[in-house]
């Protein structure tokens, strides 16, 4: 998808990024970009800007968490800002902290978006053994380190945040050669490439995100991996069979619900791997697998978030 986007930046408070994605995941979105200032600012020595905004991400230096949601310019934005400073209201009747809960409207365009973000994605090693290489730039691999070549495009999914490491971590000591496995919410598809250069027979990932879905589609024929099929929709609703692994990289919101749910996908003695949990959140994800008969094998944390890997009873 190539064109103008109206984006909807709401700044806040690591605490409140879960729920406030879910705000906007419940709009029609075409696509939600979560960010740690701190996380870039660190990695780039605050070099970062983004040309196309009115407002640096610099200026929100010392806020937690940024969420950005983007919308079609058929979109009414007004009423969407109104339905989400409502959401907030009710946030902060909750007694969630929202930080500063200020919103930001700017009008952008994807190759303004796309060149900003090629100014601090670089190629970084993770895992063992898994290189995150831009297909823009040139990488000669050493020894025996798996290549995944990634333009994230309007999915905004790198692979180099906490949550996608640990997520890569758990996958490559999980996976055994011929697994099938399934992914839930797959963004730009790094687990789920991933997966398969892990050697899985099968992967499946699956977003109800359109925009994720074209970038995810687009990745997998960057890397070449024919196995990988991504598919539009809720994974009870566009996938059939059983998992040997299925990885969630999403909010604990949902990974709650999927607890009751994703038992009937996974094999016998399948492994669940979650994360996009912050710290926060992690003992209402291990209480409801203790709750749901899931054996608990690993608890990762790092940063703010946590990630969690359960077997089936």
């Amino acid at each position: 998808m190539k064109g103008k986007w109206i984006e909807v930046k709401l700044i806040t408070s690591s605490a409140a990024v879960e729920p406030i994605s879910g705000i906007f995941y419940g709009l029609d979105v075409k696509g939600v970009a979560i960010e740690d200032p701190n996380d870039i600012i660190n990695r780039n020595q605050g070099e970062m800007s983004w040309d196309f905004a009115d407002v640096s991400i610099l200026e929100y230096k010392d806020s937690a968490a940024v969420v950005k949601g983007y919308f079609s310019q058929d979109d009414d934005i007004d009423k969407i800002v109104e339905y989400i400073n409502n959401k907030i209201k009710e946030l902060i009747d909750m007694g969630i902290d929202v930080g500063e809960g200020k919103i930001v409207t700017n009008v952008v365009f994807e190759e303004d978006w796309a060149n900003s973000w090629k100014k601090y994605y670089r190629t970084t090693k993770i895992g063992k053994n898994i290189v995150i290489k831009p297909k823009w730039e040139e990488y000669s691999p050493k020894d025996d380190e798996i290549i995944i070549e990634l333009d994230p495009g309007m999915a905004f999914g790198t692979g180099t945040h906490e949550t996608t490491i640990m997520c890569i971590e758990l996958l490559e000591k999980y996976i055994k050669e011929g697994d099938t496995v399934f992914d839930i919410g797959t963004g730009s598809g790094i687990l789920s490439i991933a997966s398969s250069k892990l050697k899985a027979g099968k992967v499946i990932g699956v977003d109800i995100d359109e925009v994720a879905v074209d970038a995810a589609r687009e990745n997998i024929q960057y890397n070449n991996v024919s196995n990988v099929k991504i598919r539009l929709g809720n994974l009870t609703d566009v996938v059939e069979g059983k998992a040997d692994v299925i990885v969630a990289n999403i909010i604990a919101d949902i990974i709650l619900k999927l607890a009751d749910t994703i038992k009937p996908f996974l094999k016998e003695g399948g492994i669940f791997i979650v994360s996009g949990i912050i710290q926060d959140r992690k003992q209402d994800i291990i209480e409801k697998f203790n709750k749901s008969n899931f054996n608990i094998c690993d608890i990762k944390q790092m940063g703010e978030w946590v990630a969690i890997s359960a077997k089936v009873n």
